[in-house]
């Protein structure tokens, strides 16, 4: 329950109403019911490490693109510009080349 508030808040803060609030929070609760699958998918793709090694912008840009990968009927490689785009603005200076290759080989399987 707090965090359904929590993001209601982060969302009327940001003033996204309607289609766009719908649209963020069918994102944002597909991640979180799916977040098991969804971690799964991305270790079974890194060349070394787990999730504690991925920093946590990267970690939740991960996340939301393989929801939308995995379940979503959504054009997979606009799916995966619209992430190296994410990390390229909010993470850090590696996070687009290592955000391109976990998702594009989890793309490819």
């Amino acid at each position: 329950e707090g965090i359904v508030n929590f993001v209601d808040e982060i969302l009327e803060d940001k003033k996204i109403r309607n289609k766009q609030k719908d649209f963020a929070l069918n994102l944002f609760n597909g991640v979180v019911n799916n977040l098991e699958t969804i971690d799964k998918e991305i270790i079974s793709h890194l060349n070394q490490g787990g999730m504690d090694d991925i920093g946590s912008v990267e970690k939740s840009i991960l996340r939301l693109a393989v929801y939308e990968i995995l379940f979503e009927a959504l054009d997979k490689p606009i799916v995966i510009n619209e992430a190296i785009k994410l990390s390229k603005k909010l993470a850090s200076d590696n996070a687009p080349k290592f955000v391109n290759g976990v998702l594009d080989k989890i793309n490819k399987a």
